[in-house]
């Protein structure tokens, strides 16, 4: 039980660091993704591909 909450609990930090890593990429870009509970909740369960489609949801829509 805590092996699967310690998993867990790395796969949130890893997606928060994750967006914070592409937010200061593409910081000149203007292209930035925030970081709250849906984005962070996303990438964990998605995984990485959620990423890319934050990606073109913000590219469609802005």
């Amino acid at each position: 039980m805590i092996k699967k909450s310690l998993n867990v609990l790395k796969k949130i930090v890893i997606s928060g660091f994750l967006l914070y890593g592409y937010n200061l990429i593409t910081a000149p870009l203007n292209i930035m993704i925030p970081i709250n509970l849906i984005t962070i909740s996303s990438l964990t369960i998605l995984g990485f591909p959620a990423l890319f489609a934050f990606i073109l949801i913000h590219i469609i829509i802005f």
